[in-house]
């Protein structure tokens, strides 16, 4: 995957904490490039799918914000 693919984030919004959650680049079908990610943020991504109905919701792909 090529960094110009990635538009897109997948969304893991908190359950417990409005506001909260963890977003990572995806592309429009939500893949997100593993080996892209810095360690920290694949070991987020990794925390966040584990915690899909306890502390977090089901991922959203959603289009990437501009700053």
């Amino acid at each position: 995957m090529d960094a110009a693919s990635f538009h897109h984030q997948l969304c893991f919004r908190s359950l417990l904490q409005p506001g909260r959650g963890y977003a990572f680049p995806c592309d429009p079908e939500g893949h997100v490039d593993l080996d892209g990610l810095s360690e920290a943020a694949r070991n987020n991504y990794f925390y966040a799918r584990a915690m899909v109905g306890r502390e977090l919701a089901l991922p959203r792909v959603e289009p990437e914000e501009l700053h």
